[in-house]
């Protein structure tokens, strides 16, 4: 039996290349006729081949769709504990009036000691109700204010993150580690934004420009702003110092990289040797995406004498 059998596996074996030359050549025998194979003329590739490289090179993944809230875990699209913003619980009326104004967000997360102890969050609807509109504010309490936060693992798949603050009516959560600590801070916009792309809001640079102006010598600019754009627009070479290589950058981001080097927190402000000043408005561990530009308003006299007829000169002068 067994050499029936080793005979058997070695005459399969060595029929194989047969075999398979056999079948092509039965698979492209029909498709000629009598006078094509009496001439030897070869007909074309099957269009199975082309077919399937085409497949295979048009296999690449979307970057954004509703698979991501299968494929995703929370970790994936958290923001870091160094990049939180957040509030001790006996903050005082201008230090929380004025970290909303820098920020610019609504939900503001509230630690009792440390960030990895969160007693809740602080809504800016619920403070401008209660301390905004009136002429005789009351007393101040926070602590009457608070919402309750929304504890999630890191490894929890997105969508089903995005389910439960849905049914909890709740836009932020706080991402525990296994100790019990807090590793970081994820909202609905940015489980959203997973599946539709990014979102922008009323205090968002369009997609088309680079930068708004925000009064006189306040700029609030992509981090992709051309640095030469940006010097015509203001009569402001930012790259003019002795500490800046004009060489090895192009940006505004590229810029506020070098002089700080390494990629700076949301909220961090990075001076420029000249005395202007780039705040980091928002950021990811990786890259820059959006500054506020704050220039010197004599800072073009350092630069080049100002002419008299220059309508862009005399704007970033004023």
């Amino acid at each position: 039996m067994g050499e029936q059998s080793d005979g058997s596996s070695n005459a399969a074996h060595g029929a194989l290349p047969q075999t398979l030359t056999n079948t092509d050549t039965q698979d492209s025998e029909p498709r000629r006729g009598f006078w094509s194979r009496l001439l030897g003329k070869d007909t074309p590739a099957p269009v199975v081949h082309t077919a399937r490289v085409e497949t295979t090179d048009n296999s690449s993944r979307p970057t954004h769709g509703m698979i991501n809230l299968r494929r995703m875990r929370v970790e994936d699209v958290a923001i870091p504990k160094a990049e939180i913003v957040a509030v001790p619980a006996n903050v005082t009326r201008d230090q929380l009036v004025k970290t909303f104004r820098d920020t610019g967000m609504t939900r503001l997360p509230v630690f009792q000691d440390t960030l990895d102890t969160p007693i809740g969050l602080i809504h800016l609807k619920d403070f401008a109700l209660r301390h905004g509109f009136t002429t005789k504010p009351g007393r101040f309490t926070l602590k009457s204010m608070l919402r309750p936060l929304l504890f999630v693992p890191p490894s929890m798949p997105i969508g089903v993150l995005l389910q439960k603050m849905q049914s909890e009516r709740r836009h932020m959560a706080l991402v525990i580690d296994e100790y019990g600590g807090v590793d970081g801070l994820v909202t609905i916009e940015d489980l959203i934004e997973q599946v539709i792309g990014q979102i922008e809001d009323e205090h968002d640079v369009e997609e088309d420009k680079h930068w708004s102006k925000e009064d006189e010598t306040t700029y609030l600019a992509v981090a992709k702003a051309p640095l030469d754009e940006f010097a015509k627009e203001t009569g402001i070479d930012l790259t003019e110092d002795d500490s800046v290589d004009e060489e090895e950058i192009d940006t505004l981001g590229g810029l506020v990289f070098m002089l700080s080097g390494r990629v700076p927190a949301r909220g961090e402000v990075v001076p420029h040797p000249a005395g202007h000043e780039f705040e980091v408005v928002d950021a990811d561990p990786r890259r820059i995406k959006r500054l506020r530009v704050r220039l010197r308003p004599d800072g073009i006299d350092m630069s080049a004498p100002q002419p008299e007829d220059g309508e862009t000169v005399d704007l970033a002068a004023q």
